[in-house]
């Protein structure tokens, strides 16, 4: 595989926002950070991901024979799940309050548990099924669609309300 297939292929792609996500999971925990800049980071990116994932890379991959479809699926509901502990953590008034500290607990399990097992079921399938080609060109329209959500302000709480709200 081109270099420059490599860098967009869709699982790389993907793999490295969820390496971003746990980075930020660590800021967010540590006294030391400013845990404010890392949830809005982390909101941004959570959003803007779920949404490419969902508009442009779960569908294509249903087309393909031994990608699990009810993997899929289930990756859209963990998505919900996912943006409710956000909201949750994102309407905590206090950075570092105990409600805080329990709201962020619950939001890294939910994305934690997501990341696991897209990783293993939905990545793994279309690494192995998904020609190279058709994985780059995935991995193009994902970070398209990811840069035009992060660009609208996507991890602000009005947004993720209205998201978590229309669903």
């Amino acid at each position: 595989m081109a270099a420059e297939l490599q860098e967009q292929d869709v699982v790389a792609v993907i793999l490295k926002d969820h390496r971003t996500m746990e980075e930020l999971f660590r800021q967010m925990r540590s006294v030391e950070a400013d845990r404010a800049g890392a949830l809005k980071k982390f909101s941004a990116l959570l959003i803007a991901h779920a949404e490419a994932e969902e508009t442009e890379v779960y569908g294509a991959l249903k087309r393909f024979r031994n990608v699990d479809d009810e993997e899929v699926e289930h990756g859209v509901e963990e998505h919900e799940e996912g943006n409710k502990a956000l909201l949750a953590l994102l309407e905590v008034e206090e950075v570092g309050s105990e409600d805080w500290d329990s709201k962020l607990e619950d939001l890294v399990e939910a994305v934690s548990h997501h990341v696991d097992e897209e990783e293993r079921t939905i990545l793994n399938g279309a690494r192995e099924n998904v020609p190279d080609e058709r994985r780059a060109e995935l991995g193009a329209a994902f970070l398209k669609e990811r840069q035009r959500q992060l660009e609208s302000d996507c991890g602000s709480v009005e947004n993720v309300r209205a998201i978590v709200g229309d669903r």
